[in-house]
């Protein structure tokens, strides 16, 4: 009776101790993929943080060295005649890279603000027809320019939306010109909104660019991620169009998804609930009061 007691005893504490050391190794198994995890996350955010001091160098000296080269030339003009022609040649120039210097610094600041919780909507209902006709007219020239086709289908029965047009034009011209810079010459960009069932609108933008693996698509929805951060990257930017993008679709309390594939092209979906199912400043508080991830 006392030996079975005592038999008893020992099978408890043996299983016991296997249980406690079970415990250890999986607390053990658990922190090492926390720490690797960890070590990953970091690596990236030095990698982007290198990248973006690189690209912002080169982003902002660009611009810069044309304005500063042309303004040059036309103040000696008294020295040296200019044509006419070249005038107005080198003035365009320079306006052109003044714009662009100024869209650099206005994304900069965009991401700044949203990050903080400091970014602000002028929420009323207005058309997303109007916006996403605005949207087409500003990409139009853009598609032209670049030898890509841009189409666009708006359906006639879109409900209100509330919201603010300027941000949300901001947003999707931000994805119709993250699809033609990475579409090329002769391939096509598709610009559609429709009614969905319950009541929102859904926007779709479809290229037939270079597309991206699911490494290159968590890379460019990092804020100042770059999918080809080097030097002789082939096309410019701040890596801020779809973190931008996303942000203001989120602060409208709408959704947005990216399919993507290596040489077959993107589609960015949008949801947008209407002006009837959407409360601004929840959807606000919602996106902002969850302090995402920083990287400065």
């Amino acid at each position: 009776m006392i030996r079975g007691s005592i038999g008893k005893q020992k099978n408890t504490s043996l299983m016991g101790e296997y249980a406690s050391l079970i415990g250890e190794a999986i607390l053990r198994q658990r922190t090492r993929e926390a720490e690797h995890a960890a070590r990953i996350e970091a690596e990236l955010a030095d990698r982007v943080k290198s990248e973006f001091i690189s690209n912002m160098s080169h982003e902002l000296r660009t611009p810069l060295n044309t304005m500063i080269g042309f303004s040059k030339i036309l103040s000696e003009h008294d020295k040296r005649r200019i044509p006419d022609t070249e005038i107005v040649e080198y003035s365009k120039l320079i306006l052109d890279a003044a714009g662009h210097l100024l869209s650099v610094i206005n994304d900069i600041l965009d991401i700044s603000k949203i990050q903080s919780g400091r970014y602000t909507l002028d929420a009323r209902e207005i058309s997303i027809e109007d916006v996403i006709q605005a949207t087409f007219s500003t990409g139009r020239n853009a598609a032209r320019e670049a030898g890509i086709n841009l189409d666009c289908e708006i359906a006639t029965n879109l409900p209100l939306v509330r919201g603010d047009a300027a941000k949300l034009q901001q947003a999707f011209s931000n994805l119709v010109s993250n699809a033609i810079k990475f579409t090329l010459k002769g391939g096509a960009v598709k610009l559609e909104a429709v009614r969905l069932n319950d009541g929102g609108v859904g926007v779709m933008i479809r290229d037939t660019g270079v597309g991206m693996s699911a490494d290159e698509l968590k890379l460019a929805t990092i804020p100042f991620g770059q999918v080809d951060g080097g030097r002789a990257r082939w096309r410019e930017g701040t890596g801020l169009g779809l973190p931008i993008a996303r942000s203001l679709i989120e602060l409208h309390g709408g959704q947005m998804t990216i399919k993507t594939e290596k040489g077959i092209g993107t589609e960015v979906g949008v949801i947008l609930p209407s002006s009837s199912t959407i409360n601004i400043r929840e959807a606000r508080d919602a996106v902002l009061g969850s302090g995402g991830p920083s990287l400065f």
